[in-house]
């Protein structure tokens, strides 16, 4: 059994002869618990190349203590309503507990975190910490457990497999610090501010490591990978480091907002692949659409990099989506019918049409999402996350990349535009062919007509996402033209969920033997996808109307 929770906490370094200050003086706080002793220790787990501590997350296995277990801490995140975590409000950080269980086996649970960062490699012991704690309660006036001051006193020894030259030279080593820590339990981050003078006053300075495991590693702490700066030097820890907290703009090349760009989607996929192995809501949906955004954004953006670089990356990401594609799909039909089937009238007809349908698609789900847990531990994804990281990391940039973004972009955008254009086009002309719809056809009979809005689909969706890559430069305009492609690609979704829903509906009804009251039933689901394929195409051309300026403009 697993239980997670946020952790915001501030370590201080403090000598080791320093005075416990005066906790009480610190403004908000009314009463200070009675302190609390406890000996830890904790054993720290990496790669040996160190690629946990390279992203800020850590693995370790503690006993003593209250929260004796396995622990996994992933990045920090910004402080509420701040771009970064600051020294007056440091950013939480997502912790997930396991139980003790076994000293060198890894809870799966745990595992399925990590699994998107370890890309196969074996997690293996590289640090052990003993600490003495020492722990205060902080209550406010109105007796809230505001938060917890611990003492800590560390041993620390780093052991063989802590990485590679020089902490593998230094494996054995052994260190001695003493930290003071500040962690809310039910207070605010203002705790933090309120506590500085107090705690500076006997000694304390805000720590230079981040956490116990980066100081004891030292100098052999590696560094966060992340995408370059415009200038070309390396970014920082957690990622786009954006010179003075700017975001990307119209002064920046264009490869440095698409890499930007990239590096939020490949996040994305990173944060949910863990949700899809523990199959949370939407977590497939969610992964499958950050995988379509790069895909698209690599369309768009072609000829600034490399020819061979853009057709390997956008060939893998199609493989992957596909493979995400097939639950998330019945994931959608399955809950589109329950809605429809439950609008049946009651009786054995409608309860036939709904054991039918859950067995069919429930079989396509769970084979779906057993075809993913597969695909997600393979050497195959594992080296698409690593070209994805490199390629934003190193892009194969050509000269034109080295353009101002507003000029490329507005160029680049420009494509897509126009493909949506003619789409639209070719859609309305396959409408005035008269084009009829057919209940139960199969999907090689599919109209032109709905194959056309099909691609019409298509098309809004990648400019939806061209749109947003360029929304840091072009501000308004671009948020407006990415709503716009939005509102048509969310309109012919539901229409082509309707167009499968009916392929499907027409396989069961078209099975042998079949008792009239249920063929009945399955004629009235026909009917209402055929009705609700004509709303969504009312829908669109009214849409398309609305937003034809908007689109014949772009971003220009």
């Amino acid at each position: 059994m697993t239980a997670e929770g946020l952790e915001t906490e501030k370590k201080y370094d403090v000598g080791a002869d320093a005075a416990l200050p005066d906790l009480a003086a610190i403004p908000g706080v009314g009463r200070v618990g009675e302190p609390q002793d406890a000996e830890l220790e904790a054993v720290y787990f990496d790669t040996e190349d160190l690629v946990l501590a390279s992203r800020r997350i850590t693995l370790r296995r503690r006993s003593g203590g209250a929260d004796a277990g396995w622990h996994v801490k992933l990045a920090p995140e910004p402080a509420a309503g701040a771009g970064r975590a600051s020294e007056e409000a440091p950013g939480a950080r997502r912790e997930i507990h396991a139980p003790l269980g076994q000293a060198d086996v890894v809870p799966g649970k745990l595992l399925a975190h990590l699994h998107a960062y370890l890309r196969g490699s074996d997690p293996v012991p590289v640090a052990r910490l003993n600490t003495r704690r020492t722990t205060h309660a902080l209550y406010g006036d109105d007796g809230v457990h505001l938060a917890d001051f611990a003492d800590d006193t560390v041993d620390a020894e780093l052991l063989q497999g802590a990485g590679q030259k020089p902490a593998a030279e230094s494996a054995g080593r052994e260190q001695q610090w003493r930290e003071w820590e500040l962690e809310l339990v039910h207070g605010q981050p203002e705790v933090f501010a309120a506590a500085a003078e107090v705690l500076s006053a006997a000694g304390a300075r805000p720590s230079a490591h981040e956490s116990k495991l980066r100081r004891a590693l030292g100098e052999a702490a590696p560094k966060a990978p992340g995408p370059a700066e415009p200038d070309g030097t390396a970014a920082t820890e957690g990622g786009v480091k954006q010179p003075g907290g700017r975001k990307p703009g119209k002064k920046w090349p264009a490869s440095a907002v698409v890499s930007a760009y990239l590096d939020g989607q490949i996040s994305e996929i990173l944060a949910n692949d863990a949700r899809v192995r523990l199959e949370e809501p939407d977590a497939v949906h969610a992964m499958r659409s950050a995988t379509r955004r790069v895909r698209s954004v690599l369309a768009v953006y072609r000829k600034l990099y490399g020819r061979g670089a853009v057709g390997r990356l956008r060939d893998e990401l199609k493989w992957l989506g596909r493979i995400l594609g097939t639950p998330r799909d019945a994931e959608v039909m399955l809950e589109r019918l329950r809605t429809h089937t439950g609008k049946l009238p009651p009786g054995e007809p409608a309860d036939d049409v709904k054991r039918r349908i859950e067995r069919e698609l429930g079989t396509r789900l769970d084979a779906g999402y057993r075809k993913t847990q597969e695909v997600l531990l393979t050497d195959r994804y594992f080296r698409l996350l690593d070209d994805l990281e490199d390629f934003r990391d190193h892009p194969p940039v050509r000269p034109a990349a080295s353009a101002p973004a507003r000029k490329a972009a507005r160029k680049l955008v420009g494509k897509p535009v126009k493909r949506l254009r003619r789409a639209h086009k070719a859609a309305a002309l396959r409408a005035k062919d008269g084009a009829g719809e057919r209940p139960g056809m199969e999907l090689k009979d599919a109209t032109a007509h709905e194959t056309a809005l099909h691609q019409v689909r298509k098309d809004a969706k990648r400019l939806r996402h061209a749109a947003e890559t360029v929304d840091p430069v072009f501000g308004k305009r671009a948020t407006r033209l990415a709503k716009a492609a939005h509102k048509q690609q969310k309109i012919l979704g539901d229409h082509h969920d309707s167009v499968m829903a009916r392929i499907f509906l027409g396989k069961l009804a078209g099975g042998p033997d079949l008792p009239e009251p249920v063929a009945a039933a399955y004629g009235s689901l026909l009917k209402r996808e055929q009705k609700n394929a004509a709303k969504a195409q009312t829908k669109y051309r009214k849409a398309h109307r609305k937003s034809r300026k908007l689109v014949r403009r772009g971003v220009g």
